[in-house]
């Protein structure tokens, strides 16, 4: 892949809004498609090598899965603004069909499996939520597939609320080398929502950017306007900032894997840019979060 970014609607396929997947040379261990699916409406899918978790999206409905012996109902939301929803992990080798109770939009993230887990379900009122950074560069981070929250064998996944205003994936940081105990090997996948703050009148075009830039030995340089639906794919490089204009939330779903042992994401921040942690030291998180 050649093109980093893809608007909506670019990389879709029949049934699929987004449809990323791995297989070249560029692109090698992390997926992600959204389906919208009205009341009732079913969808099998076969896992193949790949390791699966479901997670509703928008719509208000429920997602029914069920595949084996594994059987959950995933309760939905209005929005990803909403807060955290359900979501559900199906191993490789697994077939398993969703079932909307209800109109939903759900995200399949997947990655390469390198072992065998079994299928579980992270419930919205379980799923940490952490308060990143402060002041300006204040965000909301919901570790549903985190190492520390969903048993899995390579993929890492969460979502990110950053209010109208400011600024996240900052201080711009990297994870494209295995260096032991200091960063781990991972390709990034975001996908993007954008709202209007409330009272925002009617015809607002609700936007956001987000950029990504190489080291000398492997050169990328992408600095994008994003919107609902689009997304972007960070194969290597500083990514950040993701930077929610002023008069517009953003909201993005992170997936991550790579080809190490190790599942993890041990990062490293710019060597320009790292120092503006410090600053964060006595600024209150932007009460919006709170």
């Amino acid at each position: 892949m050649s093109n980093w970014f893809h608007p909506y609607g670019s990389v879709a396929e029949p049934g699929y809004d987004v449809a990323i997947r791995p297989g070249s040379d560029d692109w090698q261990h992390t997926g992600l498609l959204t389906a919208q699916l009205s009341d009732g409406e079913s969808r099998t899918i076969d896992t193949g090598e790949d390791e699966f978790v479901v997670l509703p999206l928008s719509g208000g409905g429920d997602v029914r899965v069920a595949g084996g012996d594994f059987t959950a109902v995933l309760a939905g939301r209005t929005d990803v603004f909403q807060g955290p929803a359900d979501c559900g992990y199906l191993p490789r080798h697994t077939e398993f069909t969703l079932t909307a109770d209800g109109p939903v939009t759900v995200a399949l993230c997947f990655a390469r499996a390198k072992a065998d887990v079994p299928p579980s379900v992270v419930r919205a009122a379980d799923t940490p939520v952490e308060l990143r950074g402060a002041g300006q560069c204040s965000r909301q981070v919901r570790n549903f597939g985190t190492p520390q929250t969903l048993d899995a064998s390579s993929i890492i996944a969460c979502e990110v609320i950053t209010p109208a205003g400011n600024w996240s994936s900052y201080p711009p940081h990297k994870h494209d080398e295995h260096r032991p105990g200091q960063e781990t090997e991972l390709e990034e996948i975001y996908y993007f929502d954008i709202r209007p703050v409330p009272g925002a009148p009617e015809g607002t075009d609700a936007i956001g950017y987000c950029c990504i830039s190489g080291t000398a030995q492997r050169p990328i340089d992408v600095k994008e306007l994003v919107r609902a639906g689009d997304v972007l794919l960070v194969p290597h490089g500083w990514h950040g900032p993701a930077m929610a204009v002023p008069g517009y939330d953003m909201y993005y779903l992170n997936v991550m894997a790579g080809p190490g042992a190790e599942r993890a994401w041990l990062i490293s921040d710019h060597p320009a840019h790292g120092w503006i942690r410090g600053q964060w030291e006595h600024e209150a998180v932007d009460p919006r979060l709170a």
